[in-house]
């Protein structure tokens, strides 16, 4: 019997970034947010008509916030919020089964998909300790290129090389997502992202590596060392996001600067004690 595996990512449309695992595996699905960001128009609508064709399962995370109420809570140290979701994740892998789990690589562009990343690793330290099993747990780059890996990693990776007709199909699944067109567009290009191409001044697609059209053949699930998620995800004396978000403000979309050490931080503590407390008195 094929052991059950799970996707959990931040936003709807990074299912696009492992179609080929996507089709093999037939995951359940969870995503923490509707991806509505600015416009407040979700995008699960369009994950599900993907998720649907690749004969994966949306699971009953599904949207459970708006990426304006994520944010919000991460500023205002709204932990609960966050334990909620690690709680309902985990009764998703033990109820289904789930051996392994892929999600959101914590790459320093986006908080979302990094705190994305802190809950897939709490929920799953909670399933573990509660099942008395090893969960398996994975993450795929977003911005970086598909095939970046650690050499450390490498021979634990789990690699999909794709063939013709499922190179078409990721392909053809990308371009027909309406509401990333611009996304798939700057990536195809190898400039990573939307932002990154946007914003060249703020950090230039090298600094996340480049990729063309014929890197997504290649996708890449990536043991996850949890000791790694307290330290910052760049070289840098910050991550992207906080640049991004200084101009965001300037400009007048947000009020305040999300920040790694005062609000990333505190919350990858409090998911790790949260996930600790509860493993013990299982």
């Amino acid at each position: 019997m094929r052991e059950r595996a799970a996707l959990v990512v931040a936003h709807p449309g990074h299912e696009l970034r492992v179609h080929g695992w996507l089709e093999e595996a037939r995951p359940v699905v969870c995503v923490l947010t509707d991806g509505s960001g600015r416009t407040r128009r979700s995008r699960l609508d369009s994950t599900t008509r993907v998720l649907e064709a690749a004969g994966a399962t949306p699971g009953p995370v599904y949207g459970a916030l708006t990426d304006a109420e994520l944010y919000a809570a991460l500023l205002e140290h709204e932990h609960a919020k966050f334990k909620g979701v690690v709680d309902e994740l985990a009764s998703v892998f033990l109820r289904e089964g789930v051996g392994r789990v892929a999600g959101d690589a914590e790459e320093g562009y986006n908080p979302g998909h990094d705190v994305c990343r802190l809950v897939v690793n709490a929920a799953v330290a909670l399933a573990s300790r509660e099942s008395g099993r090893r969960i398996a747990k994975y993450d795929f780059t977003l911005v970086a290129p598909p095939g970046h890996c650690p050499g450390a990693l490498r021979d634990d990776a789990l690699w999909y090389r794709l063939d013709e007709a499922a190179y078409a199909r990721k392909l053809s699944a990308a371009r027909n997502y309406p509401e990333l067109q611009a996304e798939v567009a700057a990536a195809l290009s190898g400039y990573g992202s939307a932002g990154l191409l946007d914003h060249p001044d703020l950090a230039a697609p090298s600094d996340f590596g480049i990729a063309d059209a014929a890197d997504f053949r290649v996708e890449c699930l990536r043991p996850v060392d949890v000791h790694s998620r307290y330290k910052p995800p760049l070289d840098g004396p910050r991550p992207f996001y906080e640049d991004y978000g200084e101009r965001q403000v300037a400009a007048g979309h947000y009020t305040r600067v999300l920040r790694y050490r005062e609000h990333v931080l505190p919350l990858a503590a409090a998911l790790d004690a949260h996930a600790g407390r509860l493993g013990r008195s299982a």
